[in-house]
């Protein structure tokens, strides 16, 4: 199956992009910037949280019940006249479950790397949020996922299943960023620098930057 940045790059994922810049007033191509950073940051959090029981169960209840893939039927109606203020709510909701105390550093380390200020980014993630958890829920469905194991090999399949350490590494210092600054020269290093190959997460962000 498809990973989580093909989607963004598809016409659905072209469809998200654009409704989300439209609907928080930003623009599009530093919108697919902030997306193409904070969706494998959410999806890599959701994979930590699934990875404990009462986590996994929680996110199953979530995709099975008001997360079940709905949401996709109708993105046009979702965006048209802006969001709604009860999916923002939502989105914000997921948010403070996932990244907890992690929002504010991941919030800032995107917003440098794409060019928005902050309160931007936070208004794209509490967005994109509900949607990202409508597109697991309908995988769920597709897949008939019943259980937590099979859960964490989907969202470990959107992620990219065996992608390099490096991308890995750098989700993992985003999700541990506490928002002093000194991270952001990490990722920064990390997504600009070096010899990176092509493919996966760290060569799609080298690409964004045009390195």
């Amino acid at each position: 199956m498809s990973g989580i940045l093909d989607l963004l790059n598809s016409d659905l994922g072209k469809q998200i992009v654009s409704g989300v810049a439209g609907s928080t007033g930003n623009d599009t191509s530093k919108t697919g910037s902030a997306l193409t950073m904070a969706l494998p940051v959410l999806m890599k959090a959701m994979e930590r949280n699934a990875s404990s029981p009462e986590g996994a169960a929680g996110l199953m209840g979530a995709l099975t019940g008001k997360h079940d893939g709905s949401i996709l039927n109708n993105l046009s109606g979702l965006f048209e006249g802006g969001v709604d203020e009860s999916v923002k709510q939502d989105g914000a909701g997921i948010l403070g479950h996932i990244l907890g105390s992690k929002q504010q550093g991941v919030e800032q380390v995107i917003s440098q790397k794409s060019g928005l200020d902050a309160s931007s980014v936070g208004n794209i993630l509490k967005v994109a949020a509900p949607i990202l958890m409508g597109v697991l829920g309908k995988q769920k469905q597709e897949q008939n996922i019943s259980n937590s194991g099979d859960l964490t090999g989907l969202l470990g399949g959107l992620l990219g299943g065996s992608s390099a350490n490096n991308d890995q590494s750098f989700l993992e210092k985003i999700l541990d960023a506490d928002g002093d600054g000194s991270v952001i020269d990490d990722v920064a290093g990390m997504v600009l620098g070096g010899n990176k190959s092509k493919g996966g997460l760290g060569g799609m962000l080298g690409g964004l930057f045009g390195k």
